[in-house]
């Protein structure tokens, strides 16, 4: 069974760890009401998705 022969030193276990980081979600802009929303869903805000309206939102009831 293999062993190390050596401790690994911090230095060489940080620098493994470092693209262990987390990346800000992406955020494109609803062509209807141009509010922020997640890429490839339907907007929060007028419950549009691909110019067809796919939930009824408070605004329109």
């Amino acid at each position: 069974m293999a062993v190390p022969k050596r401790k690994t030193s911090k230095a060489r276990r940080n620098k493994r760890r470092s693209n262990w980081k987390l990346s800000a979600p992406s955020l494109t802009r609803c062509s209807r009401c141009h509010q922020y929303k997640s890429p490839h869903s339907v907007c929060p805000n007028c419950g549009y998705y691909g110019g067809r309206e796919v939930i009824k939102s408070g605004e329109d009831l």
